[in-house]
C-alpha cells in the first residue's frame, strides 16, 4: 500500500524545513508526497524561493503522515481557522503527526500538543510551554504517533528517524548514505550551548521581533485553547 505524505505549503515557509525532510521522506519506496495549500497557485518561501503545491485542502487525500515545516508565515498560520482546522482533520486519522521548527507551534495552536513532549527551534522553545506542550531541548522528539524536529537543518535527522519507524534502520540508512549526509561543519555554533557568545547574542537580537509577534500570537492561541 502507497503511503501518503503531505507536507503543509504555506507564504513565507522555511524551504529548509520543507525540503530536508521531503528529500528523505520523498526517496524511500512506495510512497506519494503532497505540497499541500489553500489552492495551486506558487507560493514564495521566507528566502524568496518559489514552489508551487502539488494539491489543494479540498482535493488531498487522507494522509498517513502529516508534516508541518516553520517560517516567517507560521504566525500567520497559528490564527488561521481554515488551515487549522484541515491539519486537525488531516491529524484525527494520520498514522504520525510531525512538525519542523516552529511548525511545532502550529500542532499547538491546533490542539496537538497539549500534554505532549515536542520541541522546535531553539530561540522559539519558550514558547511549548504556552501551547500545553512539555518542552524538550532534543533535536528530535517522539511522543506516541507525534514527532517534532528542532530547529531547520534537524528536519533532516526528523525525517531518518520517521524513515526508521516507517520502514526499518536498513532503509534509513540506506537513504542517508545516497544523500550523503554526513555533516561536518567547520564551526561548532550549531547551538547557543556550543556557538560563542558574542554570536548567539548576534543571534538572539536578530530573532527578537519575531519572537516578540511570535509570543502575542502564540498568547493568542493560548487563549483560545483555554490555556491563558
Amino acid at each position: 500500500m502507497t503511503l501518503q505524505i503531505g507536507f503543509l505549503l504555506f507564504p513565507q515557509v522555511q524551504q529548509l524545513d520543507l525540503t530536508g525532510p521531503y528529500e528523505v521522506l520523498a526517496s524511500l519506496p512506495g510512497v506519494q508526497t503532497h505540497l499541500i495549500w489553500k489552492d495551486l497557485v506558487p507560493v514564495t518561501a521566507s528566502t524568496g524561493l518559489l514552489l508551487k503545491p502539488t494539491t489543494s485542502f479540498e482535493d488531498c487525500p487522507a494522509l498517513d503522515v502529516i508534516c508541518i515545516p516553520g517560517g516567517a508565515g507560521v504566525g500567520m498560520l497559528m490564527e488561521d481557522a481554515q488551515t487549522l482546522a484541515f491539519i486537525k482533520s488531516q491529524a484525527e486519522q494520520a498514522k504520525y503527526v510531525t512538525s519542523v521548527c516552529t511548525g511545532s507551534l502550529v500542532l499547538g495552536a491546533a490542539r496537538l500538543l497539549q500534554g505532549k513532549r515536542a520541541t522546535t527551534h531553539w530561540a522559539y522553545h519558550d514558547l511549548l510551554a504556552t501551547l500545553g506542550a512539555i518542552p524538550v531541548k532534543d533535536r528530535v522528539v517522539r511522543d506516541g504517533n507525534l514527532f517534532t524536529g528542532g530547529g531547520i537543518t534537524a528536519g533532516i535527522d526528523f525525517a531518518l528517524t520517521l524513515a526508521t519507524e516507517l520502514f526499518d534502520a536498513d532503509t534509513a540508512q540506506l537513504v542517508q548514505l545516497q544523500l550523503e549526509y554526513a555533516p561536518a561543519p567547520p564551526f561548532d555554533a550549531g547551538s547557543p550551548d556550543t556557538a560563542p557568545g558574542r554570536i548567539v547574542e548576534q543571534a538572539r537580537l536578530k530573532a527578537a521581533p519575531s519572537l516578540k509577534l511570535r509570543t502575542e500570537i502564540t498568547e493568542r492561541a493560548a487563549a483560545k485553547l483555554n490555556l491563558r
